[in-house]
């Protein structure tokens, strides 16, 4: 993401621009997150990366309505980390029920039960740096960090010491979530090309 100045009719004065402003100026179809008072805007994704948002948010979503187990969307939808005060738009993110009072018209006020980021090469540094520490800081107690470039999937769950800790696939490469109730998945079904049949994958984790 890169730093741009606001120069349309809507914009703020050029520099830092309140949260209030940045919402006012942003639109649902605004890829940019608010950083430290400034706007960020999203480079373009790869066909890789748009393929496994889509592939994941269709596998998620299904089995987050039929479990009836909260609300699950994709970006671009805002959440407003307290702790930190910063504005970031997570690929995908997760509320349960209970906590679906946090959320506002444009954006999530506070955290959320899972964020998932998928790697790319321009936002490496930030999804394991700086978003892993808010995220963190914020007390979301599930983080997926997948990697498609070098095929690598980290699954991290807030302990009670209020960090991160890496939570493993079991023997056979599967992965039980934490905070999405009965879900898991095959790590090894992120890396095919094409990915996995969304309706075949539903079928094995207790869907359809």
């Amino acid at each position: 993401m890169e730093k741009v100045e606001l120069t349309d009719r809507k914009a703020p004065p050029v520099g830092k621009v309140t949260f209030e402003e940045f919402l006012a100026w942003a639109d649902e179809d605004t890829f940019a997150e608010w950083e430290d008072g400034e706007v960020i805007m999203a480079s373009p994704a790869s066909r890789r990366h748009q393929d496994l948002n889509v592939w994941l948010a269709s596998v998620l979503s299904i089995f987050v309505r039929q479990r009836k187990l909260g609300w699950l969307t994709s970006a671009p939808f805002l959440t407003r980390l307290r702790v930190t005060d910063q504005g970031r738009e997570p690929d995908l993110v997760f509320l349960k029920t209970e906590h679906l009072d946090r959320l506002q018209e444009t954006y999530l006020e506070g955290p959320a039960d899972l964020v998932v980021e998928i790697v790319s090469l321009e936002s490496v540094s930030r999804d394991r740096g700086r978003k892993f520490v808010e995220y963190e800081s914020e007390g979301i107690p599930e983080y997926w960090l997948i990697d498609p470039i070098r095929r690598q999937a980290e699954f991290y769950h807030l302990s009670d010491d209020r960090h991160y800790h890496l939570a493993l696939p079991d023997a056979e490469g599967v992965y039980h979530s934490l905070s999405v109730a009965g879900f898991w998945l095959r790590v090894d079904w992120l890396w095919q090309d094409p990915l996995p049949d969304e309706l075949d994958v539903l079928r094995e984790v207790g869907i359809g």
